[in-house]
């Protein structure tokens, strides 16, 4: 096996490692870290939780302490640019470079302009051998909602719509459940577990009083029983102009926290709502502007953002091209002509002006389809 086929073997151990991570390390990315001596694994570990020891951290830790001189003069490879600053846990660059590691094989920079190459200089500033950009989409991919928030200053959106076969989401009076299985509303648990936020509007509140939690344990996410006691639960977020939700709404009694954007500033209302668990945020402007949403929620290092609503507000981001994945549950049904569509777009008058999409993947999940789609903008 040439060097790069074997940097590359376990890089990719280094990212199966990470996904351990998948519904746990918000806000922090998903990282993994292997270590290697004479093309043997000595050491390997992941990042679990924020708080907690870095996968670098927890690599070097797991060498058996009758072993640790192995570690000097091995290989580290990691999924992520090992970071130099301080933050909860102490910087994994100074980790590595006190370890005794000859080499460190990165799979991408961090992705924070403020911060990215510094972890790299500490290394070879330690006259470290550093090798960047092995499995680097790979990579990435563990960790969209970071790196968006990162690069473009707002969480990855992610839509999730179910729909008829003739592309219908409810009926004309706004029934709706159910359309899909019981494995696609499963298969939508485990969305809802790995996003930070769920993202709705007051219509969808108002029409459905729905629960919008995770309603999974642990072990039905891959969990050893002990680990964790109960699943993280996501911040419910509602966009609600005129602060028409009550304060009886469901979701304002369920375990997690929910913040509400409204352009009412009526106090009796909400300190009403206050009251009942809720945050409200008052907007200055006439009317909800989605990238100052957005940009609020990436301030509260929110990474990832699932979107269960209406017509309405989906089709608003998706015209505001804030939309980076679509996920669509297909059910072998019918909902007829009157049936209500799946965005609320405004009338696209040639054919040039279409939203094309990138299908990523389509797969039965029970007796529906999921399609996975990435809008072209």
């Amino acid at each position: 096996m040439n060097s790069q086929a074997t940097d590359q073997n376990y890089m990719a151990r280094a990212i199966q490692l990470a996904k351990k991570g998948h519904f746990t390390t918000h806000p922090n990315p998903r990282v993994g870290c292997v270590i290697v001596k004479n093309n043997q694994i000595i050491g390997e570990g992941y990042h679990l939780v924020a708080g907690q020891p870095h996968a670098e951290v927890n690599a070097l830790s797991s060498v058996k302490p009758t072993n640790a001189s192995l570690i000097e003069n091995a290989t580290a490879y990691v999924t992520l640019e090992p970071c130099s600053h301080i933050g909860k846990t102490p910087p994994c660059a100074d980790a590595l470079v006190n370890s005794g590691v000859k080499r460190v094989v990165v799979a991408m920079l961090d992705p924070n302009p403020q911060v990215s190459g510094r972890g790299v200089k500490t290394l070879l500033d330690a006259n470290i051998d550093v090798s960047v950009g092995i499995l680097e989409e790979q990579s990435r991919a563990l960790n969209p909602g970071f790196i968006k928030r990162m690069e473009k200053n707002r969480p990855f959106i992610r839509v999730k719509m179910a729909m008829s076969l003739d592309g219908k989401t409810a009926m004309s009076s706004g029934e709706s459940q159910w359309i899909t299985g019981s494995e696609a509303r499963q298969d939508v648990q485990r969305l809802r577990a790995q996003s930070d936020a769920i993202l709705t509007g007051t219509g969808t509140v108002i029409d459905d009083d729905p629960s919008l939690n995770v309603r999974l344990k642990p072990i039905d996410l891959g969990f050893e029983e002990d680990q964790f006691e109960s699943c993280r639960q996501p911040l419910r977020v509602v966009l609600d102009s005129h602060l028409r939700i009550q304060s009886s709404a469901k979701m304002l009694c369920l375990p997690g926290d929910t913040l509400i954007y409204t352009c009412n500033g009526d106090n009796d209302k909400i300190k009403e709502l206050s009251q009942s668990g809720a945050e409200v945020k008052v907007l200055t402007t006439s009317h909800i502007s989605l990238h100052d949403v957005v940009s609020d929620l990436a301030a509260r290092e929110i990474n990832e953002v699932h979107v269960e609503a209406g017509a309405t507000l989906c089709g608003a981001l998706l015209s505001e091209q804030l939309v980076d994945e679509i996920i669509i549950y297909m059910a072998p049904t019918i909902l007829g002509g009157d049936a209500k569509s799946l965005f609320n777009l405004p009338a696209l008058q040639l054919i040039k002006d279409k939203i094309d999409l990138d299908i990523k993947d389509i797969r039965a999940i029970g007796k529906d389809w999921r399609i996975t789609a990435i809008p072209n903008f």
